[in-house]
């Protein structure tokens, strides 16, 4: 069911203006990549996550270019925004760029400083897409049995929530060594008890889908707090959970262990150091690719004569309104 993203998230809260203005972050971000050494007369695809506007982001495109004509899709699932691209036989190299300026605005539906909120409605089968599992999510066995423990004798589902978020910041550690961590991977979590925003979130989710509290999956890039420009290194993930009457929450588990003085500000709480995506796992595009869903879609994705192409060099940069590299 294709979903009104937009419209949606504009009913999850009502922000007093003043709200707004005391907590936002002006920025462009530059989202650029390169596909290189791609073998003569093959098939190319190239599918872009494109971030959009929502209660808590105002992006505009500036630009958007490349090597080959970008045309806009939109996914089914959760309605994330793709620029498509296509070639019979492209040329050994393709750069492609796509220049943002966005307004990022804290989200806070937790707590004395809470703005007006108005309940948003899920359709009884937007419900059931964020209570079922993922392919690296399951909402059954382990952590289930977890959830099942340290919820126990809780009611609400906003204290469900609570001990599930207090669980996985006391067991999960922030740790990027060996290998199995950034997948997602539920049961690695349980079982490694480490790994990156990705694997504290997706433990979240499978946990709090398991009390059939709906959660979903978040992705996009970090802001430094400390630079007003940098290159970005990687993505950033989080979550949020769905308790009726209330809406959307927000959490970031891995963002709470980093600062742990933060850890009750992130039960409730996104700060503006950060630029959203996507939503979602297991997606399918559009056009559809060849290969398997994506576990989640926040970096390019190219495909040579139906297989995935992973030689693919990326660049992202941003620099706040106002600063040197910016006004360059």
């Amino acid at each position: 069911m294709l979903r009104k993203i937009c419209v949606l998230w504009s009913l999850l809260f009502v922000f007093a203006p003043s709200a707004l203005a005391q907590d936002s972050r002006d920025f462009t971000f530059h989202y650029a990549f390169t596909v290189k050494n791609l073998p003569a007369g093959k098939k190319v695809r190239i599918w872009i996550p494109v971030a959009q506007s929502d209660a808590f982001q105002d992006v505009k495109i500036i630009s958007a270019q490349g090597d080959l004509a970008l045309r806009k899709t939109r996914e089914l699932k959760y309605a994330n925004q793709i620029y498509y691209a296509e070639a019979s036989s492209a040329q050994s190299e393709l750069h492609f760029d796509v220049e943002y300026d966005v307004i990022r605005h804290e989200r806070v539906a937790l707590g004395q400083t809470t703005p007006h909120a108005v309940a948003a409605s899920l359709s009884s089968a937007e419900k059931r897409q964020d209570l079922q599992p993922d392919v690296l999510v399951p909402v059954t066995g382990l952590p289930a049995d977890l959830a099942a423990k340290v919820t126990q004798g809780k009611m609400q589902p906003l204290d469900k929530a609570r001990a599930i978020y207090d669980y996985v910041f006391t067991t999960v550690r922030y740790d990027k060594t060996g290998t199995g961590w950034g997948h997602g991977d539920v049961l690695y979590a349980c079982d490694a008890k480490k790994g990156n925003c990705t694997d504290f979130h997706s433990l979240f989710i499978a946990m709090a889908r398991s009390q059939s509290i709906p959660a979903r999956f978040e992705i996009g890039f970090p802001l430094p707090t400390d630079k007003h420009s940098a290159e970005i290194a990687g993505y950033h993930c989080w979550s949020d959970f769905y308790v009726e009457g209330r809406g959307w929450i927000p959490v970031d588990i891995s963002e709470a262990w980093k600062h742990p003085e933060k850890r009750d500000y992130f039960f409730g709480s996104h700060d503006v150091n950060r630029m959203q995506f996507s939503l979602g796992r297991d997606l399918h595009l559009n056009p559809p690719q060849d290969g398997k869903p994506l576990n989640y879609f926040v970096y390019p994705y190219v495909e040579v004569d139906g297989q995935e192409y992973s030689n693919v060099s990326l660049a992202f940069s941003f620099a706040d309104a106002g600063s040197a590299v910016a006004a360059r």
